[in-house]
């Protein structure tokens, strides 16, 4: 069996943590920031754990991470 390649791009957005979750960034932090709330602004700063449904997919493109 071939080893498996990296996606590149995934390896730079996904991380994963000690017992095998995967974490991820939240969307809407770059621009328009100054409508949206502080309490917001600091919850999309922190990561969070990629869902149930897109996990498999996530975890395919990073195997040996």
């Amino acid at each position: 069996m071939p080893k498996l390649k990296t996606h590149r791009g995934a390896a730079k957005r996904f991380k994963k943590t000690g017992t095998g979750k995967i974490l991820r960034h939240k969307a809407g932090l770059r621009h328009i920031l100054s409508s949206k709330a502080k309490k917001r602004k600091k919850k999309l700063g922190q990561p969070t754990l990629v869902s149930d449904g897109d996990y498999k997919k996530a975890a395919r493109m990073i195997p040996y991470m």
